[in-house]
């Protein structure tokens, strides 16, 4: 009786249903993940993390909130590859896709950045539990986890919540998006805050009106410093 091996077995289901690169949609190879080896060459890395102090991005929170450091891995633009890629793990489902990511970069960081050497724990920025249970899952944790395994510090999800459901932020401005999440974040358990370093993670940083109310939280909460990683910023 004719017998597949187990790499036979997987070339063949490989074969009926390729694993796609979310960048181009091409059949990705063996040893690529999330996206080909051209995509992944190709990504509008911003470098942010080289330049910490870069004040474009830290006076979104100028005499609002005190961030020690904030870094973005990727330039978004509308219709490009990145767009694809938070769509993808955001609307559908592909919550691996955004932990490789943060993985990426993650490493990177460690190898290149000083900034995030004394961090003790790193949170996501949390979904309210409607939208989780309508969702399956956050990104912003899988995000956050991809980060801690690569930085080598713990991620944790009982720290912050968000105990207020609101509605989407994506069209509001600024001023409309700090008035929607001013006050629907909250710390669980000061103690567990309390004198940590910490670094919030996201997918996109848009205004910076939800890191801000984040932010706030865990400083009123004793927290020694917040620091922000996000998967993708606007290209100024």
């Amino acid at each position: 009786m004719f017998r597949f091996t187990q790499s036979s077995i997987a070339d063949f289901i490989d074969l009926l249903f390729p694993i796609l690169c979310l960048g181009c949609k091409n059949s990705l190879s063996a040893n690529e993940r999330v996206l080909c080896t051209a995509c992944r060459i190709s990504l509008p890395e911003t470098g942010q993390h080289m330049e910490p102090y870069d004040q474009n991005h830290l006076n979104k929170f100028a005499g609002k909130v005190p961030i020690q450091f904030l870094a973005s891995y990727l330039y978004f633009t509308k219709a490009g590859v990145v767009q694809n890629l938070i769509h993808s793990f955001k609307y559908k489902g592909q919550k691996e896709a955004a932990k490789e990511l943060a993985n990426w970069y993650g490493h990177q960081l460690k190898s290149e950045c000083k900034q995030l050497e004394d961090i003790d724990v790193i949170v996501g920025v949390p979904l309210h539990k409607s939208r989780f249970q309508q969702r399956g899952y956050n990104q912003a944790d899988w995000i956050a986890e991809g980060l801690a395994e690569a930085l080598d510090v713990p991620m944790r999800t009982d720290l912050l919540i968000r105990n207020e459901f609101k509605e989407s932020q994506t069209r509001k401005n600024r001023l409309e998006r700090w008035e929607n999440v001013k006050t629907v974040f909250a710390v669980l358990n000061s103690e567990l805050v309390c004198n940590k370093n910490i670094v919030i993670a996201d997918d996109v940083l848009t205004t910076g009106a939800t890191i801000e109310a984040c932010a706030i939280e865990l400083l009123k909460a004793g927290c020694k410093s917040v620091r922000v990683l996000t998967l993708a910023t606007a290209h100024r």
